[in-house]
């Protein structure tokens, strides 16, 4: 029995095209890319030096390339295979490291060693390329590894539109999960503290504190959890991570080899055949989108939820850290009579203008339209209704346009992530991107700081 929270702030959108939930992990069917890639953006926090070259052979487990400023931080290898390529960009930047999986199967890594204290685990977690999947309070990066947290915050569930179901991807692995909470105990000074939806099929795990959660997106996000149970304040640090992290610490902890694999939800309205598919992190689109989608070249593929989510274009790749892949109409071909204005009950809408807002129960295919123009800021308290946190959003983000260090700091920047703002960026009448001005507002606060 976990500690019940109901968070009553966030916003639900009834999507069509959700996978339908499989019997259980062995009756999902292994995809196998011609290609994967990992992008170093997606590791924030990090300068990334390269460690291999095209044309290297790579097991699972070899370093791609590792922290400038850190050595020992390193994103490894989730297969063996070949360096394909390093993609680069201007002025040199690593855009991506493509590699050409070995023909077989997708296997886990070697095992290691079982690690005993709290440094060899630490640096075990660095080496095997696990450490740059947790996240830190404040700034929402990769951890310093000299950083000791005062708690670690884990989520056990996603609340986004068509998500997976994580249950799934820690099935049978309890005993991982529990060992992930002994050796992340060994690290912080607190609690681990591990969020799931009410009601799901989640066991407890001994030596966390569980919480039963109630609400919609972003209710799901570690952050949310944090702030509603001991929010973060200055010179404090937290970790955040997902329920497969801790499962693939708890492998390093035993000394088990890595498993980069994941139930994946391949969704959206276009997808022809929504499913789940077992498939490697960096894993290429067209490997997991089997049967193709509904209307060629006119769609918005998404690596991620609708929400937060990267538009990788159906020849891209699974971007860090999603389960999920979502497409929906690009609306580059549409022809609608009074465009943003419509009534039509068709369209999905937050405002009680329109009749979709009304329709509860209908399942929506929405494009990827603007609908509408960009325009001022109004201060209308708009943003508070979808974002679960005791602070002021608006003002918050006015501070970040202003580059106002001090009024960021007392208006609660060291808590927030970006996705935190990602159901009022839907919302927003103002069509903000609040997600890339709080990670701008993030990244500059860390530079001054730090």
């Amino acid at each position: 029995m976990g500690k019940p929270l109901r968070i009553k702030r966030g916003l639900n959108l009834n999507l069509s095209g959700a996978a339908a939930r499989p019997a259980g992990i062995a009756a999902i069917p292994m995809a196998e890319p011609e290609t994967i890639a990992l992008v170093p953006d997606d590791f924030t926090g990090m300068t990334p030096k390269m460690d291999v070259r095209e044309g290297d052979r790579v097991e699972c487990g070899t370093a791609l390339w590792h922290d400038k400023e850190c050595a020992e931080i390193k994103v490894t290898s989730p297969v063996a295979g070949t360096v394909k390529s390093v993609v680069r960009g201007e002025r040199r930047k690593v855009l991506a490291v493509e590699i050409t999986p070995d023909k077989g199967g997708i296997a886990k890594c070697a095992p290691g060693n079982a690690v005993g204290d709290a440094e060899g685990f630490k640096a075990a977690l660095m080496a095997q390329g696990v450490w740059v999947q947790m996240r830190q309070l404040p700034f929402d990066t990769v951890p310093a590894p000299t950083g000791v947290p005062r708690d670690v915050f884990v989520t056990a569930w996603d609340a986004a539109p068509l998500a997976p179901d994580m249950a799934l991807a820690v099935e049978g692995k309890t005993g991982m999960l529990e060992k992930g909470v002994a050796a992340l105990k060994k690290l912080t000074t607190g609690e681990v503290y591990v969020g799931r939806a009410a009601g799901s099929g989640i066991a407890d795990i001994a030596g966390a504190v569980m919480v039963d959660v109630e609400g919609g997106f972003p209710a799901s996000l570690p952050s949310v959890l944090a702030a509603n149970l001991k929010p973060v304040n200055k010179g404090e640090t937290v970790w955040l991570m997902d329920a497969i992290t801790l499962a693939r610490i708890g492998q390093v902890a035993s000394g088990e080899g890595v498993d980069w694999t994941a139930p994946v939800a391949v969704t959206g309205s276009e997808v022809t055949n929504p499913h789940y598919v077992i498939a490697p992190a960096g894993a290429s689109i067209k490997s997991l989108i089997a049967d193709g989608l509904k209307k060629q070249g006119h769609e918005r593929v998404i690596s991620g939820n609708v929400f937060t989510g990267v538009n990788v274009g159906a020849d891209g790749y699974l971007r860090y850290p999603y389960t999920q892949v979502t497409v929906i109409p690009e609306g580059d071909d549409v022809d609608e009579f009074m465009g943003w204005a419509s009534m039509s009950p068709g369209k999905m809408s937050e405002s009680r203008s329109f009749p979709g807002h009304f329709l509860k129960n209908k399942l929506f295919r929405p494009d990827a339209r603007l609908n509408g123009g960009r325009r001022a800021m109004i201060l209308s308290g708009q943003y508070a209704r979808y974002i679960p946190m005791d602070i002021m959003p608006e003002h918050l983000v006015k501070a970040i346009l202003a580059r106002d260090i001090d009024r960021m700091e007392a208006l609660g920047i060291y808590e927030v992530t970006p996705g935190d703002f990602a159901a009022a960026e839907y919302a927003d009448a103002s069509k903000l991107e609040l997600q890339r001005i709080v990670r701008e507002g993030l990244d500059y606060l860390r530079k001054e700081t730090i």
